[in-house]
């Protein structure tokens, strides 16, 4: 039992180690500042305790995504969850089954998933790319499914039936790829969030309180470009690397 306990405590150290492991100033400024735009946004609007958590939670689940590590499942769990009450308020009915019916249990896949993949040096996870003709091919799929869902949901007299089935279906393919540590997600993420920010201003503008979770989206989609122009870099890098041995 003893040696039991030694071995989690050794993981759980481990864990940490790799979390705090080899952030840049400039990127520990991203956070500091995505973190307080949220923090500002929400009580300038005097957003909810939920939206504030669900706000915070969720800008540190992308960043620490991008930066390729694993706690960032640990708050996209809290974000679901609390994202998903905000959207059930709406309501975003649609959201709802997104986050807690898929989100929710991939983020626990992904933390899985990324454990045996950690680079013991950065403590990031490494990063990988589709070959140009996969990459087309997962691009086109994904095209093809919209287009296939859409027609579903107009055919049940769904609103906007194209628009829900762009950000339903490259949300579920964008977080395959993620639990894949593949850098094509961030294409991928920077479609549903320009959608999700238009959905989510027209929300504020027809006099939703919910200025935080706009404000957490449009932080996605600043964050999805950095990201992908850094998992892009560093997916190339490794490239060479391997081709070098």
């Amino acid at each position: 039992m003893a040696l039991r306990f030694k071995r989690i405590g050794n993981a759980i150290r481990e864990f940490f180690r790799d979390e705090i492991t080899g952030w840049k100033p400039l990127e520990l400024i991203w956070l500091g500042t995505a973190t307080a735009v949220i923090l500002a946004v929400a009580l300038y609007s005097r957003d909810s305790i939920i939206s504030i958590i669900a706000g915070l939670t969720g800008v540190w689940c992308v960043i620490l995504t991008g930066k390729g590590k694993r706690s960032s499942f640990i708050f996209g769990v809290v974000n679901v969850v609390f994202y998903a009450w905000i959207a059930f308020l709406v309501p975003y009915y649609g959201e709802v089954m997104l986050n807690m019916l898929y989100y929710l249990p991939m983020n626990f896949v992904g933390f899985i998933a990324w454990r045996k993949h950690i680079n013991k040096t950065s403590g990031e996870v490494k990063k990988q790319r589709l070959p140009l003709k996969k990459g087309i091919i997962v691009y086109l799929v994904t095209a093809a499914a919209i287009g296939g869902y859409g027609f579903v949901l107009q055919l049940m007299g769904g609103k906007l039936p194209y628009i829900d089935s762009m950000s339903t279906v490259v949300s579920v393919v964008a977080q395959v790829l993620s639990v894949k540590r593949l850098t094509e997600q961030w294409v991928l993420w920077i479609a549903v969030d320009v959608v999700t920010v238009i959905m989510w201003l027209v929300n504020f503008i027809n006099g939703g309180e919910n200025l935080a979770t706009l404000a957490m989206w449009s932080v996605y989609l600043i964050n999805a470009i950095i990201m992908f122009i850094k998992w892009n870099r560093e997916a190339g890098r490794i490239e060479s690397e391997s081709k070098q041995v």
